[in-house]
């Protein structure tokens, strides 16, 4: 069965909810989509739609920010963002663990899974015409040159600022509202992904050891500007998509198609971590030698993995092959949620679509 866009803008419905079963399945959407924004590759909004819940959480976004505070609204809006905050934290620092030690094998898994979200948007478009191709050339181009911006050295610059960080999170909430959008992508190609993971890492160290200052530190120079970026672009991306998609919607979710055959650009998995020299400029820092070990010479901080920039290598046989089996996997594994959330999709309604 095709869904179409008007399933994105979904109305008041008469039939109020159960909400035991409401909150039940609010909080297994959250999750996963909290495990979406920890992995490049995997749409939030394609797991809220394998969890039933997407329609109305958009829905609970429009009437929310218009203070409309239905009951179910509230509970469907306040069980996924509290779900998916309790997954990004604890498992935040574990899955950029395995980027920075295991990069070309998660590289592999997350181009499967960003493949697999083409049949996620492909089914939304009705009838392909000029508009869905063009839009979809441009969303190609535009996540093609930030992938070449980023292989090309724009990862090196300083991505550590408020600013930056703020606008990473407006990119990052893409991911809770576009079906078939990685913003966990967007925010690898912009150069903060590891980053954002080890200062939520951190920060949720430093709580349990009662290390204020690194709290304060932490929670101003990451928490807070990424989780203000989040929750506006959260606001920004669900009222500008529902705007677009009733007034330019072919040529929109031809963007999105664009954007993900356009994601697997800058993820080449055949590249790792690669320790700098001295004297070398990383995020907009010297790197200096300190008593064997390598510093930026600024602030005295030691030079981690998680900073090394990255190196292509040529990888071997077997390399190539697991390569293979993992991106097969992926795209196998965003299929299966996939077909779990067609099962659940509301049901074709008599009225005409506006």
């Amino acid at each position: 069965m095709r869904y179409h866009a008007a399933a994105m803008n979904p109305q008041d419905d008469p039939t109020p909810p159960r909400l035991a079963p409401l909150a039940l399945r609010s909080v297994l959407g959250g999750v996963l989509m909290g495990l979406a924004n920890l992995v490049p590759g995997i749409s939030g909004g394609t797991m809220l739609l394998a969890a039933g819940v997407y329609p109305r959480f958009i829905n609970a976004i429009g009437e929310l920010t218009t203070f409309k505070f239905r009951k179910a609204s509230v509970i469907t809006l306040g069980a996924v963002i509290l779900a998916a905050a309790v997954a990004i934290v604890l498992l935040a620092g574990p899955v950029k663990d395995l980027v920075v030690e295991a990069r070309w094998v998660m590289y592999s898994l997350f181009i499967g899974l960003t493949l697999g979200g083409l049949p996620v948007v492909w089914r939304l478009i009705d009838r392909h015409t000029a508009g869905v191709w063009v839009g979809a050339a441009a969303g190609f181009v535009a996540m093609g040159v930030l992938a070449l911006l980023q292989t090309g050295g724009a990862g090196a610059a300083d991505r550590e600022g408020f600013g930056f960080m703020l606008l990473a999170g407006v990119a990052g909430a893409s991911a809770m509202i576009l079906p078939g959008v990685s913003g966990g992508y967007l925010l690898l190609v912009l150069g903060v992904y590891v980053p954002i993971l080890a200062g939520i890492s951190d920060f949720k160290d430093a709580l349990g050891d009662r290390e204020m200052g690194e709290v304060v530190r932490i929670g101003l120079t990451v928490v807070l500007p990424v989780g203000l970026g989040v929750v506006v672009g959260v606001v920004a991306v669900s009222n500008l998509l529902r705007f677009l998609l009733r007034r330019f919607e072919r040529p929109t979710l031809g963007v999105l198609l664009g954007l993900l055959l356009g994601a697997v650009v800058g993820l080449w998995p055949f590249q790792q971590g690669e320790a700098p020299e001295p004297g070398d400029v990383l995020k907009g820092q010297v790197v200096a030698l300190d008593d064997d070990r390598l510093i930026f010479e600024a602030t005295g901080r030691a030079v981690e993995p998680d900073d090394y920039p990255t190196a292509f290598f040529t990888p071997t046989p077997v390399q190539a092959a697991s390569s293979l089996g993992l991106i097969a996997a992926g795209f196998a594994l965003t299929l299966g949620i996939d077909f779990i959330g067609r099962d659940r999709k509301r049901r074709p309604s008599s009225e005409p679509s506006s």
